[in-house]
Formats: C-alpha cells, sequence, structure tokens
C-alpha cells in the first residue's frame, strides 16, 4: 500500500480523498494555487506545495506543475479527483514516466473512454446503443449550422475533453448553434484546454441515469448499481438520488452488464462511470463514460457501503475487488443536493464572496437516517471567481425515497449560509415539488417547473399556520426576555400579553397562546390549534422546534416588530405585533424601490468578455449586449427590449461587481 499521496485538485474532492487516505493510514499532499493558499483542502493535508497563479490554466490543469509538486512531495501515486487533469490521458502517461502511480484507470483507458467522441464511436463498434450525432471535428460555426440541419433540431453542442455541465449548449435554430458553438469552444478552452466540439440530438423528455462500475487489475468488473441524475439546469446536474425511482430490476441489469462490458472492452481498472440517456419505455442509449470519480458518488457509497475512493486506491496498489456482483445490494435510498455560489433569485448567476457565516447540518446518524456533508470551504473562508460555484453537497440517506427526501428537506432548513449568494432555498423548493416526490422527473424538469426562472416558494395555507404559531411563540420568549432587561429593581416587569397578531407572505393571522413550562398552545379564530415547543433562545440563528410533535427548523433573523425566518425554500419577513400595532402598522406606506430599467447591470461578480454594441445604436428584444464570464461560464447578456443605447460604462477586461451598470439606454 502506498505510504503518501498527491491530490490533484482543489475544494470538496480534495478533501473527500484526504478523509479517506488518513482512515487508511497514508500521508497526504495538497497542491493549491494563490486563491487557495488558505484552502481548506491545503489545512487537511499533511503537506502542500504552491503551484502558481489562481486561474486553473496556470496552475491546476498545468502538468508540469503537478509533476514538480510530486517530485517535491516524494508522493508515490496521485488521486485526481474529478475535472482538471482527471480525465487527462496525458496527464495519466506523465505520471506513469515519473514511476509515479495513477490512482485512475490505464492512459489508454482514458484516450479511449476519457474523449466523448471517441467513446461514442467505440461504444457503436460494440454494439452499444447510441444517440444520433456526428462525431467528426467541427471547423467552425458554419459548419456547426450544417451538422445541426442533417442531425435535426434540436441538438446538444458539447466538449469533447468536458464534463460538469462545461461547454455544453441546448441548440434550437441555426442562430443558436452559432452562438453556442462559440461560447462552448470558449469554456472548453478555459476548463480543460481542449477547444474541441462535437454535436448530438438532442433527446427530448429524457432521463439521465448512469452506473458506476468498479473494476480491478485482475480482470473483475462490478456495477453499483444507479444513480439518477435528471434534476439539472443548464446541463449541470443540482439534485442526484440513487437508485432510480423509474427503473426496474430487468433494466438495472440491463444497464449494469452493458456498463461493464464496455468497461471491459477498453481494459478499464478502478472507478467509472457510465452515463445513459433512457426514454419514457426504459430504453436507454449510452451517452459517454466517465473515466474518473464522479462528483455525486456519495449517494453510491450510502446506499452499498462501499467506499469508492479507498477502493480506487486499493485497485490502483494492485488488490483485488474484495467483493463479487451478488454481494453489491442496494440498501435505502439517497439524495444528493449540490451546494451552488449562485443566486437563484438572479437566475442562478454565480456568486463570490466570503462566507460570513457557514454552519452544515451535523454528520452522522439522525433519528430517521444519515446525515453527510462534502464539503470544501470554512466559514470566514473565500468564494473565489476563478473555480467552479460548487462549495458542497449535502446527502441524507434512510430507509425509504420518501423518508431520505424528508430528512433532506430538514438537513436544508438546518444548514447556514450567509455572505454569498446560493441555491440552497431552489434545493428546498424541489424537495418540496409534488412532481419530484412522485418521482416523475426528466431531465427537462427545471425548464418546465421553473419557466421563469426561481422566484422564491410560497408556502400553503398548512405550512403558514405551522410558521405563525412558532413566531408567535418564539416573540412570546423574545418579549419575556425583553422585559426582564429593562424591568425595575424590584423585578415587576410589565406583563408579556397573549394575543398577537402574525404577518407573513400576504396574511394575517389574530392568535391567542397560552403557554405553559413544556411549550406554548396557539389558537387562531377559527379554533384551530398548534402546540409549539422549542429550546430556542433570543440571538440564536436557527430554531429547532417540533410543531404538533413534527419537526420544524427554521433560519431566523431579527427584523422590528418580528423576524426573518427561512424554511423550505422561503423567505419570510414576519411580523409579530399586538392588535394596536398591527392596526396602525397598516397605515404606514410602502417605499418604492429604485427605477433601473433603463439599465443593463451586471448580474454577478465576473469579467466582460465583451461588447457586442455600440452607443447610439438601436438593439432589438433579445439581441445579445454584452458577455461576462464568471466562474468558467460565459453569460450572454441580452435586451429584453428594443431601445437605444445612450452610454457604454464598461469595456471588455473590466472587472465589475454586483449590479454595477454596463450601458444606459435613451
Amino acid at each position: 500500500m502506498f505510504h503518501k499521496i498527491l491530490i490533484a485538485n482543489r475544494g470538496e474532492i480534495a478533501c473527500r480523498v484526504i478523509k479517506t487516505a488518513k482512515r487508511m493510514g497514508i500521508k497526504t499532499v495538497a497542491v493549491y494555487s494563490d486563491a487557495d493558499r488558505n484552502a481548506l483542502h491545503v489545512k487537511m493535508a499533511d503537506e502542500a506545495v504552491h503551484i502558481g497563479p489562481s486561474p486553473a490554466n496556470q496552475s491546476y490543469i498545468v502538468i508540469d506543475k503537478i509533476i514538480d509538486a510530486v517530485r517535491q512531495s516524494g508522493a508515490e501515486a496521485v488521486h485526481p479527483g474529478y475535472g482538471f487533469l482527471s480525465e487527462n490521458m496525458n496527464f495519466a502517461a506523465a505520471l506513469e514516466r515519473e514511476g509515479v502511480v495513477f490512482i485512475g484507470p490505464p492512459s489508454p483507458a482514458i484516450e479511449a473512454m476519457g474523449d466523448k467522441i471517441t467513446s461514442k464511436k467505440l461504444a457503436m463498434e460494440a454494439g452499444v446503443s447510441t444517440v444520433p450525432g456526428y462525431m467528426g471535428l467541427i471547423a467552425d460555426g458554419d459548419e456547426a449550422i450544417k451538422i445541426s440541419g442533417q442531425i435535426g433540431y434540436p441538438v446538444m453542442i458539447k466538449a469533447s475533453a468536458g464534463g460538469g455541465g462545461k461547454g455544453m449548449r441546448i441548440a434550437w435554430s441555426e442562430a443558436e448553434v452559432r452562438e453556442g458553438f462559440q461560447s462552448s469552444k470558449n469554456e472548453a478552452a478555459s476548463s480543460f484546454g481542449d477547444d474541441r466540439i462535437f454535436i448530438e440530438k438532442f433527446v427530448t423528455q429524457p432521463r439521465h441515469i448512469e452506473i458506476q462500475v468498479l473494476a480491478d487489475q485482475h480482470g473483475n468488473c462490478v456495477y453499483l448499481h444507479e444513480r439518477e441524475c435528471s434534476i439539472q439546469r443548464r446541463n449541470q446536474k443540482v439534485i442526484e438520488e440513487a437508485p432510480s425511482p423509474f427503473l426496474d430490476e430487468a433494466t438495472r441489469r440491463a444497464m449494469g452488464e452493458q456498463a461493464c462490458a464496455l468497461a471491459k472492452a477498453v481494459g478499464y481498472t478502478s472507478a467509472g462511470t457510465v452515463e445513459f440517456i433512457v426514454d419514457g419505455n426504459r430504453n436507454f442509449f449510452f451517452l459517454e463514460m466517465n473515466t474518473r470519480l464522479q462528483v455525486e458518488h456519495p449517494v453510491t457509497e450510502l446506499i452499498t457501503g462501499v467506499d469508492l475512493v479507498e477502493q480506487m486506491i486499493r485497485v490502483a496498489a494492485g488488490e483485488p475487488l474484495p467483493f463479487r456482483q451478488e454481494d453489491l445490494k442496494i440498501h435505502g435510498w439517497a439524495m444528493e443536493s449540490r451546494l451552488y455560489a449562485e443566486d437563484p433569485y438572479r437566475n442562478f448567476l454565480p456568486s463570490i464572496g466570503r462566507l460570513t457565516r457557514y454552519r452544515p447540518p451535523v454528520e452522522g446518524r439522525t433519528d430517521g437516517g444519515i446525515v453527510r456533508n462534502d464539503t470544501g470551504v470554512f466559514e470566514g473562508g473565500e468564494i473565489s471567481m476563478f473555480y467552479d460555484p460548487m462549495i458542497a453537497k449535502l446527502c441524507t440517506w434512510a430507509p425509504t425515497r420518501a423518508d431520505a427526501i424528508e430528512e433532506m428537506r430538514l438537513a436544508l432548513d438546518t444548514f447556514e449560509v450567509e455572505g454569498i449568494g446560493h441555491n440552497l432555498p431552489f434545493c428546498s423548493a424541489v424537495m418540496d415539488h409534488p412532481r419530484f416526490a412522485s418521482g416523475n422527473i426528466t431531465t427537462a424538469f427545471i425548464a418546465e417547473e421553473y419557466p421563469d426562472g426561481f422566484q422564491g416558494v410560497t408556502l400553503d395555507q398548512k405550512m403558514l399556520r405551522r410558521v405563525s404559531a412558532a413566531a408567535a411563540a418564539m416573540n412570546r420568549v423574545a418579549e419575556i426576555r425583553r422585559t426582564k432587561i429593562s424591568g425595575t429593581m424590584d423585578n415587576h416587569q410589565r406583563r408579556v400579553g397573549n394575543d398577537w397578531v402574525v404577518s407573513l407572505q400576504g396574511e394575517q393571522y389574530s392568535v391567542t397562546i397560552d403557554a405553559d413550562k413544556s411549550g406554548s398552545t396557539v389558537t387562531f379564530p377559527d379554533g384551530d390549534t398548534h402546540r409549539v415547543a422549542s429550546d430556542w433562545t433570543p440571538g440564536d440563528s436557527l430554531a429547532r422546534l417540533t410543531v404538533d410533535g413534527t419537526p420544524l427548523v427554521l433560519k431566523v433573523g431579527k427584523i422590528p416588530m418580528g423576524f426573518r425566518l427561512r424554511v423550505r425554500g422561503a423567505d419570510l419577513k414576519v411580523l409579530v405585533q399586538s392588535p394596536r400595532q398591527a392596526e396602525l402598522h397598516a397605515l404606514m406606506p410602502e417605499k418604492a424601490p429604485p427605477d433601473t430599467s433603463k439599465y443593463l447591470l451586471c448580474p454577478m461578480p465576473g469579467l466582460v468578455v465583451k461588447i457586442t454594441v455600440a452607443e447610439g445604436e438601436e438593439v432589438q428584444e433579445g439581441q445579445a449586449l454584452a458577455t461576462v464570464e464568471a466562474m468558467k461560464m460565459e453569460n450572454i447578456l441580452k435586451a429584453e427590449r428594443r431601445g437605444v443605447v445612450k452610454k457604454i460604462t464598461a469595456s471588455a477586461g473590466s472587472s465589475l461587481k454586483v449590479d454595477d451598470v454596463i450601458m444606459e439606454f435613451e
């Protein structure tokens, strides 16, 4: 077994590998760029080597710099994580020349399967059903348009060396092909150092289901069942689960056996994933093989009990797999929510900044299951514009799918993140969506259910009453504390009343509170009552309560005459007032927001790639105005309506903050 390994990656996956290595008694070496000098993976490793400037193409994906770090540290093996160099055959070959073990598949297998164009050709030769497409190299936008017309719209434009949704676009027209082709090439070059693009038919209403395989150097290959990855936005997975609620045992076995046959055909060893697109009749088509550990691997680990990172290390050290296919059963159900540094209220645009508060749920066993959080950040750390916006993977396990969803709901409500925009509210909204709960999902779920973007969550009347009862009980605790602090020396405080008016989400409830030592009974005018119990203390940012015996977790912020409460994806301004206060408050005018309709504002912190219009130019609705890059993704800003450009205040190369003015219209 190895004594020291280097992790050629950063963030949560580097931390994840370090945890297993330490448990196995293996020393670890981290690599880091300027931006990651104080990163969590650097602190966790036994030693660390600086590899260059912040941009990934000057540090993490420069093979020579990683090899130098290997030499400096004396590491015997390298785990590549995912992304960066994990599917780069030249990197694996360079390590082989150095006499260093690559904890992954052999370089010929990476060459055969890691490249999407080559892998599809091999799959077709092996008799695997594949999605129609053009596997040759595409020279320019004109050729891309011609090919797309022959395949038939819609088409998927994909980076050959891509992964993680980078360099991928869906195009429904010639104009979208031309625009998407260039953006995909730019993103592919920036993220992978390889701008080759291919095009395939986009299958509408599909499910994205993948099979996890594991193969050793002794001819053994097993599949560890499937992961459902259909909840995606811009081809980037957001929610994953294992197993899939759609597959039956026969389809699962057929997909697994086909995945193993493909792996054996290319001499694959280590962990890998064969991705399929599955239609409504459970017909499946090969998409690609990822010759690395997948982001969503924890859900597989939770339902099988297999540590995939450990097995990758043991396979690389020459050990045989310790189990056979018949040993790998499915135990329970697992969910994964990816926590991204992106603002769902601004169309999920990247968000950067300092994590002023970062308090994940406690990991380990709960009353109903398991909570796991794979993360690479810490409170006070900075989210950089240079790397992928994913900062954590929150996972839950329970005996059934419904229970795993409920565990996830509570875990998401418990997760405290402040200082940046993040997608926790959106993940909560998905967990509560009836269509998701039913398992009736496709890769079009987000586009179909949130066609106008995410506008927040509107709680139903049942939940509003539960939250209102909780807020009233919390307010009583706060009022008692306030009277004690402001009481006279003879300890005669003013009496805390029993009648209150709770206002939230456009609703108003008059309630009466009867309290005793074990909690409060909150009564509504129609006689509906709710029993609230909690040990919440004013000033705590998280309130764990039970309402009628059912857990309720609220993120709490203080506002005048009430609270800011966040629960199940809803962000609520909750006023708790005396009847007289509520009467007077209703007479107060509301302040109107400023009019910004004449400005194009930068929706995220980022770098202006180009301005595509000029001052005095008349623009049409939907016309591209500017391109802003953030976190390795290009975002094209378009005109919302017809107008004339009055003034341009930014230029290519400008570094902008959120809501900085890019241009003004007449």
